[in-house]
């Protein structure tokens, strides 16, 4: 199945008591230095970058490479200075105002027919993907078909993804099963609230079928916790269960 999409990675933050925002959801700007470094490593090595609208919304920016040894190294690989970056929204809803248009990076939009028609006609978007869900078989309620949206990127050079929030693009991708890992970064704060934002969204999942992970590494700077993780395939999991 692999060969048919990218190869995604899912990169987080967190508070100690398993938050991305506070409960305005405000921008998460709790990450250090070090958080923000490592984001930078994991954004350098991809070809692109996939973050929901409201996310966007919440920062205004995106993240660019900047470490010259980074950049270096994409330019030695024959990569673009930047990772594409691309905007997950149903409605399209995006102030062309905010900053993240101004940045040097080419960006696509992964939208609905009509979130579209907005931006049709204008230069902020490089690209526009319209894959919709058929009418009443909408994946976790998103109009959106993710499935076929990494093919199609896939076929466009697309080979390593990196998967930036919010909780709901991250659910829907889990419950897909179009995960391959997950960068978790516990910092040392505490955000609580009932309705404050989770790195996983949606409606959630049962134990028995809750995806499974295999910790691959495990880091502490400072005051934070860096978790690597790799995403247990669910034949895997069948396999082992049998076995």
């Amino acid at each position: 199945m692999l060969q048919h999409r990218p190869y995604v990675t899912v990169i987080l933050a967190m508070s100690a008591d398993g938050k991305i925002a506070d409960f305005k959801y405000s921008a998460a700007r709790f990450g250090s230095q070090f958080d923000k470094a490592h984001l930078e490593k994991q954004i350098a090595i991809v070809d692109a970058v996939l973050l929901g609208a409201g996310t966007l919304r919440a920062y205004g920016t995106t993240l660019t490479v900047s470490n010259p040894n980074l950049l270096q190294h994409r330019e030695k690989t024959d990569k673009p200075l930047q990772p594409l970056h691309i905007v997950l929204t149903e409605s399209a809803n995006l102030n062309p105002e905010i900053r993240f248009f101004q940045q040097p990076v080419r960006r696509w939009l992964l939208t609905t027919q009509q979130g579209a028609d907005f931006w049709r006609k204008r230069w902020e978007f490089e690209r526009i993907f319209t894959f919709e869900a058929n009418p009443g078989n909408e994946q976790l309620n998103q109009k959106i078909n993710i499935t076929a949206a990494l093919a199609q990127f896939k076929l466009e050079g697309i080979d390593n993804l990196a998967v930036l929030g919010g909780g709901k693009l991250v659910a829907a991708m889990f419950e897909l099963d179009l995960v391959d890992e997950f960068w978790l970064t516990v910092c040392p704060l505490i955000l609580g609230g009932e309705i404050a934002p989770t790195p996983v969204a949606g409606n959630g999942f049962l134990e028995n079928f809750a995806p499974r992970l295999e910790l691959l590494e495990v880091k502490t700077v400072a005051n934070e916790v860096f978790l690597h993780y790799r995403v247990v395939r669910r034949q895997e999991v069948n396999m082992i269960d049998v076995g």
